[in-house]
């Protein structure tokens, strides 16, 4: 049988393992997909700790991951304009750490040939989630986007996005990700208290909206830079930026969106920076690098093809 890595309960790591599963059916509207690549995300791990079990519980054993690339094998029934064959990305239904999930069709990109399987993976949450941000605040070209914790997966791609649209962007990040960040053309803030005072001092003229992906107390030292809260938004802490008079980021989760973002890493706009890739039978290792803060870029699950 497929190999898939999933957890077995709410929890830790120790709750992990990769096992053997009934390759999955398609059912209306969806598509089986032979995965090529996984992205890792620290959704991945906050689903297995319970973090949205309120709100999106899960059946066990639940397979990990939620954005992949692959191969369409088989198509559902009414499922118009794909066929067996066709490289697609999209965010799984059943798991993306897998050798086969389930995508639904409705929102599956195709991924251009230009494009490899590995930065494909990379696009459903990451650079999507960054995509919608960026036009979420819809910015005039000159404005200046704070960006917090713009040394991940979506802060990378936001970051470029927010760039070809002619923004200025400052940005946190740890200290070992200082270098990284300017090489993006992000002036560098340090993180934590005096955070406003030091965003200030790098943006004379100040800053027209922060778009968060830490949350906690460093969204509130963001929101402190920030003249006009309804330019706060966070795709982290959507309680603190209520109380804050921002908002969360609203997510399109569209075809059009997933072949746009795919459009701009074709074009080279931009880069989705996978720093590292590991097999199947390394999930633990390539999750454990996002969870303990430790990914620089992005992280992929790769899975070889027939």
């Amino acid at each position: 049988m497929p190999k898939a890595y999933v957890f077995t309960r709410y929890g830790g790591p120790e709750t992990e393992s990769l096992t053997d599963l009934p390759r999955p059916v398609p059912g209306p509207g969806e598509l089986l997909v032979a995965v090529r690549a996984a992205g890792v995300n620290p959704v991945d791990w906050k689903r297995r700790a319970g973090y949205l079990a309120a709100f999106a519980p899960v059946e066990f054993p639940a397979v990990i991951g939620s954005e992949v690339a692959g191969v369409v094998v088989e198509a559902g029934e009414g499922v118009e304009g794909f066929a067996p064959g066709d490289a697609v990305f999209g965010n799984p239904l059943t798991g993306g750490y897998a050798e086969y999930t389930l995508l639904p069709a409705e929102t599956t990109g195709r991924k251009p040939e230009a494009v490899s399987f590995a930065d494909a993976a990379t696009l459903p949450v990451a650079a999507a989630t960054a995509y919608d941000g960026v036009h979420q605040l819809g910015l005039p070209p000159g404005a200046t986007l704070l960006i917090t914790g713009v040394g991940g997966g979506v802060g990378v791609a936001a970051a470029q996005i927010a760039r070809h649209a002619g923004l200025t962007v400052v940005g946190t990040a740890s200290v070992a990700k200082k270098e990284f960040v300017e090489s993006l053309g992000v002036t560098y803030v340090e993180p934590g208290p005096g955070l406003a005072e030091r965003v200030r001092a790098a943006a004379p003229g100040g800053v027209q909206a922060v778009y968060d992906l830490v949350g906690g107390a460093a969204l509130e030292e963001a929101a402190e830079a920030l003249d006009d809260r309804s330019k706060l938004i966070t795709a982290a802490d959507r309680e603190t930026v209520a109380r804050l008079g921002g908002s969360p980021v609203e997510r399109a989760r569209s075809r059009e969106v997933l072949e746009e973002v795919a459009a701009l890493v074709e074009q080279g706009v931009l880069r989705p920076f996978v720093t590292a890739t590991h097999p199947l039978s390394e999930a633990s290792t390539a999750l454990r690098a996002v969870e303990e803060g430790h990914a620089r870029g992005k992280i992929v699950i790769e899975v070889p093809g027939d």
